[in-house]
């Protein structure tokens, strides 16, 4: 009987706790167009395998008549469940508890699942909804977020870490899904900033609303710290869903193999690409034209969109892809996009996924804004990340490589493993008409038709120098193939460098251009 009372006694504590902030509060929280921490937990991960840990903690602040108030679980849920069948650590920071504000027990129940992702080898993923430090805790909210920027710091490279923004994420809380690999945010829902619209006002006096000035859109378009966009909540859940598809669980485990799917047949990789070198084409294209089932899965697809970074699969194998995306800025390289294509080189790099490479562009964007925001600096990230990536990596010349921009996309002074030139290729140090121009100024200029001695020259010059012959000839290209067999070669090539082995020079660690 007595046994039967501590059980009825452990049921009603836990349906308690379950309430969060209450019933008002969860009402808020829905009108918001939110969901709840425990729904969202549930919706990411498979029915009926999430196990809460550190359910009946409690803050232990006393100051500012704290000792007098119940915070349900602290603020935040913690705990491991599976996705796709498979182990993951989650915590969900209920906005219905205290606004889900970072006190020392909180911050302790974070990084102590965190801990538990790392020993365990497995994915840890956080969802954010919390309105920043706990005021009434002082610098033990501070120290808070500082042990849990460190395990992001450890974790990074060994276990994915996942950041879903799902509320407010302000101040010094914006830096731990800034450390991490991918952040997802939902439009309207979204928020992140250092400093809010009330402080930025009063110091500068100048009005804007949080939307523009951390919403989601901001984030995903325009600041980069997004990885992927949603419409709604549900979305978001099966946009993680699918990442966690694609990439391995830890870095001493390769991705989940799929079963071997061919493209669909409505993308022809022969007809994708235009022969006229200044006409413009979607990049995405080529890649769902090679990839199994024509199945893509990009990654910042709003941002910096002069670049195309994602995830598909080669004959079952997750493959991570980098292209250059000729219709926007003909594909050019400039401070943001470079940034991109480093930081997924790094993170494939990491993970021990292959990468492949499309490449078509003329170079390096010019123009003192450029310079002045150190395009330089930011452009040497690329040359670093690829240096460095010791994973098998192939690189396939579509049309245009042209100056820096050919050494930078993973060419074969990179250390390239294989590097494929489709016929219509243009390797050079810079396009047929700027270094016609060039070359043959004077004899132009002496002309008695100037235009026409100009094409000549320019078709003079690429017949000579731009096509991917004289590469191939110096062994800079392997091979010189036909689109159709894109994908063969590629699949032969992923195979044979299942194995592969580099070995670099001993060291703590380089030193990238960041």
């Amino acid at each position: 009987m007595a046994f039967n009372k501590k059980i009825e006694e452990l049921k009603k504590r836990r349906e308690q706790i379950a309430q969060g902030g209450g019933e008002k509060a969860i009402e808020k929280q829905l009108a918001m167009g939110k969901m709840t921490a425990r729904d969202r937990v549930r919706s990411i991960v498979d029915a009926d395998s999430f196990q809460e840990y550190d359910m009946f903690v409690q803050h232990d602040a006393r100051d500012f008549d704290m000792d007098k108030i119940t915070l349900h679980g602290d603020g935040v849920i913690t705990g491991t469940g599976a996705v796709n069948d498979r182990p993951v650590s989650i915590y969900a920071q209920d906005f219905t508890v205290a606004g889900g504000s970072l006190g020392s027990m909180h911050a302790r129940k974070i990084t102590k699942i965190m801990d538990h992702a790392l020993k365990m080898r497995m994915p840890i993923i956080g969802i954010n909804d919390s309105g920043g430090a706990r005021i009434q805790e002082g610098v033990n909210s501070l120290a808070g977020y500082g042990d849990i920027f460190f395990r992001n710091t450890i974790n990074s490279g060994v276990i994915p870490q996942i950041s879903v923004i799902l509320g407010p994420c302000a101040g010094g809380a914006v830096y731990s899904p800034a450390l991490t690999d991918f952040v997802f945010v939902v439009d309207k829902i979204s928020k992140m900033f250092i400093t809010g619209p009330e402080v930025i006002k009063t110091v500068i006096g100048e009005e804007i609303s949080m939307e523009d000035l951390g919403g989601a859109r901001v984030h995903s378009e325009i600041t980069g710290n997004a990885h992927f966009f949603a419409n709604s909540e549900a979305e978001c859940f099966l946009q993680i869903k699918k990442l966690l598809s694609f990439i391995p669980w830890n870095n001493s485990e390769k991705a989940p193999r799929q079963k071997p799917k061919d493209p669909k047949a409505e993308y022809r990789i022969d007809r994708i690409v235009p022969s006229d070198p200044k006409q413009p084409y979607d990049v995405r294209d080529v890649i769902r034209a090679v990839v199994d089932d024509s199945d893509f899965f990009e990654v910042q697809e709003l941002w910096a969109v002069n670049a195309v970074i994602g995830f598909g699969r080669i004959n079952g194998e997750t493959v991570g892809f980098v292209a250059n995306q000729p219709l926007c800025l003909a594909g050019v390289l400039d401070v943001d996009s470079s940034d991109k294509i480093a930081r997924f080189i790094r993170y494939c790099d990491a993970f021990d996924i292959p990468l492949i490479t499309f490449v078509d562009l003329p170079g390096y964007l010019p123009g003192i804004d450029q310079e002045h925001a150190g395009v330089i600096r930011h452009g040497a990230k690329i040359l670093y990340a690829y240096s460095e990536a010791t994973v098998p990596k192939v690189s396939v010349i579509l049309r245009k490589a042209y100056g820096g921009g050919y050494i930078a996309m993973n060419s074969r002074h990179l250390r390239a493993d294989y590097v494929f030139a489709w016929p219509a290729a243009e390797i050079a140090v810079m396009g047929p008409e700027g270094a016609a121009n060039i070359i043959f100024r004077k004899e132009i200029m002496a002309a008695e038709d100037p235009d026409r001695m100009r094409q000549q020259k320019v078709d003079e010059y690429r017949e000579k120098f731009a096509n991917p012959y004289v590469a191939a000839s110096k062994g800079y290209i392997d091979s010189v193939i036909e689109p159709v067999e894109t994908r063969q070669l590629l699949m032969h090539a992923l195979r044979v460098s299942v194995n592969k082995n580099q070995h670099i020079p001993n060291k703590k660690h380089g030193i990238p251009p960041f």
